[in-house]
């Protein structure tokens, strides 16, 4: 496929492309023009194809194919509704496979939205982890907030790391801030919450929030005891609501060393912003 083919081909598919909530798509009838197929029923077979292809893969077909109508315009002003197909990238990536490989279109296609999904895949994992980070950093002004309430109520730091590991015991099924340690592999060093998924800091947190919220509103709880007691029932109730979405904070997969995390992120946020300066300056 020589150059001015591909230039051509992208700028095509570029000029189809719509927009709605932020959401790219295009539509299959023209998508059908684009890929070079002169008739819809034979369209619709590879449609079809992509469709099985995208159940099969686990995915919600509507979320990727969506019925609508459209109209088009006849000989003499008049006007007709038409079965059309709005698609995702990533359904289009799926027609583009199931289609004919001889044509250059479907070959240039293959290779356009495989790329499009893929930064779109990048994206999706970039805010996933820029969400763990945000989750991180706000049990950590939690669990602050819960340490200088404590203080205020006659407990030391080692009375805080006591509330906080019976806390643990509780949300994660009886295992202790240690035994979970040894079992996702963390550093004895290390704050078990660094490799905690998302949604078990988020648990954490929101137990801490509870906690913070129920000392402050009983100023008669003072001391050690009684405040581990109230941190152990809002570890048990958040741990109450996980268990019923099925989600067992225990038997979770530890994730990425958050601090790794966040200087990969900061390393790739330095390039971004060198390359922008860069290809502003021309070089």
């Amino acid at each position: 496929m020589d150059t001015n083919l591909i230039t051509e081909l992208h700028k095509r598919f570029e000029e189809y492309v719509n927009n709605e909530d932020d959401v790219e798509f295009w539509y299959a009838r023209e998508l059908q023009e684009l890929l070079g197929y002169d008739k819809w029923d034979n369209f619709e077979k590879v449609i079809g194809k992509a469709k099985l292809t995208c159940k099969s893969s686990q995915q919600k077909v509507s979320d990727h194919f969506l019925d609508v109508g459209k109209m088009i315009k006849l000989a003499r002003g008049a006007d007709r509704e038409i079965n059309d197909i709005k698609l995702t990238r990533y359904a289009c990536y799926l027609i583009a496979q199931n289609g004919d490989p001889r044509k250059h279109e479907i070959a240039f296609a293959m290779t356009y939205f495989a790329v499009q999904t893929r930064k779109q895949e990048v994206l999706e994992k970039r805010f996933a982890e820029l969400d763990r980070i945000q989750a991180r950093e706000k049990l950590s002004a939690s669990e602050k907030e819960l340490s200088g309430i404590l203080f205020e109520r006659g407990v030391d730091s080692k009375g805080f790391a006591n509330i906080r590991s019976k806390g643990d015991t509780v949300l994660f099924g009886g295992n202790t801030t240690k035994q979970m340690k040894t079992k996702l592999g963390v550093p004895d060093t290390r704050a078990l919450a660094d490799f905690l998924p998302a949604v078990t800091i988020k648990a954490k947190d929101l137990a801490t929030e509870i906690t913070n919220f129920g000392v402050k509103k009983d100023p008669k709880m003072q001391g050690e005891a009684k405040i581990a007691k109230e941190h152990i029932k809002s570890n048990q109730s958040v741990r109450d609501v996980l268990q019923k979405h099925g989600i067992v904070p225990e038997d979770l997969p530890a994730e990425e060393d958050i601090k790794k995390v966040q200087r990969r992120l900061k390393s790739e946020g330095k390039k971004l912003s060198k390359t922008r300066k860069e290809k502003r300056k021309g070089i």
